[in-house]
């Protein structure tokens, strides 16, 4: 597959570093990686591995301490505070552990937040809306109080409000790791049926082996190193 696919990010000898109070903290190490525009791929590695800061520099919630991220030929570091929120807006989702859904507005309010702060009209935000709860099968919720919803329904509108712009990738950071077995296998292949449906990029920090399986590719975090990866079969 990757040979008949453009890359969509480059990572070129990406280094974060954090100072601690008696030392650098080595948080990732030269870090050489493409990622393809619409593949589906799982990022591995025990906890404290550097999974979720390299999740954060794909997002451009952070920064590299040195190297490169490139997207589509431009270097994400080199864009302003205010390119990279605008970045973030049009061209990536997030779908975090805990949905981070705000329970003073109605499901349908919460997915389309991210039109609405693109400056959409209402009536556009609340029509994409309305077709991004379809995809998630909460068409009949649209109207409860997020706070009525269960834990899988929470998330399935959560990852409806960050597919809501089309992004070209989702990022994930354990989408089902709050979630009982079930539940997160049916979150699991929701995301995945997504990344086929709308041929977009899914990049998933995951414990979770099985959902990992089903990826295309598995890349593996160790000591902010990072190697290809297959999983055990489940």
């Amino acid at each position: 597959m990757n040979s008949l696919r453009e890359p969509l990010y480059e990572l070129r000898g990406v280094v974060k570093e954090f100072a601690g109070p008696t030392e650098t903290v080595h948080v990732l190490r030269n870090i050489e990686a493409k990622i393809f525009r619409g593949e589906a791929l799982a990022i591995l590695g025990a906890s404290g591995s550097g999974k979720t800061t390299l999740l954060h520099l794909l997002g451009t919630l952070d920064t590299p301490s040195r190297g490169e991220i490139v997207f589509e030929g431009r270097d994400l570091a080199g864009l302003s505070t205010g390119q990279r929120a605008a970045f973030r807006n049009r061209e990536l989702g997030f779908v975090f552990q805990q949905h981070h859904l705000l329970p003073e507005f109605s499901t349908l309010e919460n997915v389309a937040m991210p039109g609405l702060i693109a400056d959409l009209p209402w009536k556009e935000a609340r029509r994409m809306a309305e077709e991004a709860l379809a995809h998630v099968g909460l068409s009949q919720r649209a109207d409860f109080a997020v706070t009525t919803l269960s834990g899988g329904e929470r998330q399935r509108a959560a990852i409806a409000r960050a597919v809501l712009l089309s992004p070209k990738v989702l990022l994930a950071d354990e989408p089902t790791g709050s979630l009982d077995e079930a539940t997160g296998r049916s979150v699991g292949d929701m995301l995945l049926q997504l990344n086929r449906e709308l041929d977009m990029t899914l990049v998933v920090v995951t414990h979770n082996l099985e959902l990992a399986s089903k990826m295309d590719r598995q890349l593996e975090l160790h000591a902010g190193e990072l190697n290809a990866h297959t999983p055990c079969p489940i």
